[in-house]
């Protein structure tokens, strides 16, 4: 008798922690509905204003006080231009730091520290990276109000972004991989080379894509600097015809960027500038789910080599 008591007592409370496991799933699940339905009708509505606006003219047109001949052609170059100079010095740099500090780096109150200020440095507003720069950049080494000054703006910007992706995802593989590769006569580098960078590289890029799509829609930052609101000429080409082929002329031109021409776009009164402002808009969210789908695809093919 006792026991079918116990048993019913047992049961009892296995039928209630299921239904707080499924009021914890609903209340997931709805909170999940609000920032992707909110993100859906926001998407929508500037699909919708934008789209009569999105035709090859627009793309390769420059900007012009009259919004039906108005393009973005300035814009997308400039964005695309400072988003190849950020990943540039942030991919790296962010990379190499994670590893050296998960693997490498002593475990002291220096690296305690360290430690610190970048968990902190990843809150901080992005305007105050581009008090920085002004100060830093534009005049201390004289980089001017060029792409180059505002790839190193949005560098520092995502660097933490990166550093801290980097090392959960080398945090996330299982220790026994490092003794087994230690255990085979490895030095350390074989191991970060063969092993810890090949398997973390999946969170790796996730944590660099999520600091990219964060550097591509700031605006604070690169108004601080100098980027132009209103631009009619693209910067040098960055290919050439005769040799030695590369130019570098392009990082040292003045910009503009994608969200400084949408901010510009409605501050104006007329209705037809704020359509090409949802334009601009869709287009810039399309870059970055372009570059979501870009990780997602490398990562794929990562592990895919990884499991064969």
């Amino acid at each position: 008798m006792a026991y079918v008591k116990d048993l019913s007592a047992i049961r009892a409370l296995i039928a209630s922690h299921k239904r707080w496991d499924l009021v914890f799933a609903l209340c997931g699940f709805a909170a999940l509905m609000v920032g992707v339905l909110t993100f859906v009708a926001l998407f929508a509505d500037m699909a919708i204003q934008g789209l009569p606006r999105l035709n090859w003219e627009f793309l390769t047109n420059f900007p012009s006080r009259r919004p039906a001949q108005a393009g973005i052609l300035s814009a997308w170059v400039g964005s695309c231009l400072v988003m190849l100079v950020t990943a540039f010095f942030a991919v790296p740099l962010g990379v190499a730091t994670g590893i050296y500090l998960e693997e490498y780096a002593p475990k002291n109150w220096v690296t305690d520290l360290i430690e610190i200020n970048i968990t902190n440095l990843a809150g901080v507003p992005s305007i105050v990276y581009g008090l920085l720069a002004l100060g830093l950049f534009v005049y201390q080494f004289g980089l001017g109000q060029s792409i180059l000054s505002a790839g190193l703006t949005l560098a520092l910007l995502i660097l933490p972004v990166v550093i801290v992706a980097t090392r959960e995802s080398i945090r996330a593989i299982p220790q026994g991989i490092r003794e087994g590769a230690y255990a085979l006569g490895g030095t350390q580098w074989q191991v970060c080379r063969d092993h810890i960078i090949p398997y973390s590289s999946a969170g790796i890029l996730t944590g660099v894509i999520i600091g990219m799509a964060r550097a591509i829609g700031e605006t604070a930052p690169v108004i601080t600097i100098g980027a132009l609101t209103f631009i009619a000429f693209l910067p040098p080409a960055p290919m050439k015809t005769e040799a030695p082929f590369l130019s570098f002329d392009w990082v040292m031109s003045p910009f503009t960027v994608m969200p400084i021409q949408m901010f510009n776009w409605t501050s104006r009164p007329e209705a037809a500038f704020l359509q090409n402002a949802a334009a601009a808009g869709f287009i810039l969210v399309l870059m970055t789910l372009a570059m979501n789908g870009l990780a997602i695809y490398l990562r794929y093919r990562i592990r895919k080599n990884i499991k064969w």
